[in-house]
C-alpha cells in the first residue's frame, strides 16, 4: 500500500463507518468501491463511493471469479477497517490481502520502525464476509435520478451547525433548491416555522434545463437524523460538494475529492 494515512486523511473508510454498520467493499482491476444499496424506494439511505487503487497502492493485485467477472465483493464493517488502519499509520510499509483463517478475512499487516536494525510486524485480521457472484447485481453502480435540481452546497461545516439546531425541533427537515443558486431548510411543526436561507450558491452546469423558471424551487421532506448522520461522519473534505433534489422523491448528495467520489442518497418522506 501506498500511503496508509492518505486513505484515512481523505476521510474515506472514516466517514463510512459514521454512516453505516456494515457495507460492501467491492474490488475491481481499478477501482475499489464502498457501497451501500439501502432500498431507497422502501424508506432506506443509499451510498456509492468510489477511490482510484493507483492512488492508494504501489502494487495491486487481485484476482477474480473469472476474466469476465473479474472482481471481488466484501461484506465489511468500516468501523473494524478504520481501527485496523489507524493503529498502521507510522508504518514503514503495509499490506492488505484477502486471506482464510477462522473465517474470511482483510488481513492487515504492517512493518513499524523501530529503534533497532530489526523490524517489528503487526497483524490486524478484519473479519469478511464474501459475496456470492449471483448477488452482484445489487451492487452496481446507482443510475444518476433525473433531478428536478441540482446545485452546490454551503460550506458543509455551516450546514452541519444549522442541522444540528434544527434536529431539537423537530424529525423531519424540508429541503428547497432552485436554478437560480438558492436552497432552504424548513422545520415546520405545530409550534414552530424555522427557516434558514442560502443564495448564490450556484448550480452546476450538468443541472436541468434553465428553460423553466429559475426561481421555481424543487423540496424533498427527509428524515433529519439521516442528513445529520452524513454531515456529523464527514470528513472527506471535498473540492466539490452538490446536492440534487428529485421532487418530493429524493435528496441525492454527491462528494467529490482529488481521488474520491462519494454519493449518498436519502429518500423523501411523505
Amino acid at each position: 500500500m501506498k500511503n496508509v494515512p492518505c486513505l484515512l486523511s481523505s476521510g474515506v473508510v472514516t466517514t463510512i463507518s459514521k454512516l453505516t454498520k456494515t457495507c460492501v467493499l467491492r474490488l475491481t482491476p481499478d477501482n475499489l468501491f464502498f457501497i451501500l444499496s439501502g432500498k431507497v424506494t422502501n424508506g432506506g439511505v443509499g451510498m456509492w463511493c468510489e477511490l482510484l487503487q493507483n492512488n492508494f497502492f504501489d502494487e495491486y493485485q487481485m484476482e477474480g471469479v473469472s476474466s469476465e467477472f473479474n472482481q471481488i465483493c466484501l461484506e465489511v464493517s468500516p468501523e473494524n477497517l478504520s481501527r485496523a488502519l489507524r493503529t498502521v499509520q507510522c508504518a514503514k510499509s503495509v499490506k492488505i490481502k484477502l486471506t482464510k483463517k477462522h473465517c474470511a478475512c482483510l488481513t492487515v499487516a504492517a512493518e513499524l520502525p523501530t529503534l533497532s536494525s530489526a523490524s517489528r510486524v503487526v497483524t490486524h485480521d478484519v473479519p469478511v464476509e464474501v459475496i456470492p457472484r449471483r448477488l452482484w447485481q445489487e451492487f452496481k453502480e446507482p443510475v444518476m435520478p433525473d433531478f428536478d435540481v441540482s446545485i452546490y452546497l454551503p460550506p458543509l461545516k455551516m450546514l452541519k451547525n444549522v442541522v444540528d439546531r434544527m434536529k431539537n425541533l423537530s424529525n423531519f427537515l424540508v429541503i428547497e433548491a432552485n436554478l437560480n443558486g438558492e436552497m432552504n431548510l424548513k422545520i415546520q411543526t405545530d409550534l414552530v416555522s424555522v427557516s434558514t436561507h442560502f443564495k448564490d450558491l450556484g448550480n452546476p452546469p450538468w443541472g436541468p434545463s434553465q428553460r423553466g423558471d429559475p426561481e421555481l424551487l424543487a423540496e424533498a421532506t427527509v428524515d433529519i437524523r439521516k442528513l445529520q448522520q452524513f454531515l456529523v461522519g464527514q470528513q472527506v473534505n471535498p473540492t466539490k460538494a452538490m446536492c440534487n433534489i428529485v421532487h418530493q422523491n429524493v435528496v441525492h448528495l454527491i462528494l467529490l475529492h482529488e481521488d474520491v467520489s462519494l454519493q449518498y442518497f436519502i429518500p423523501a418522506v411523505a
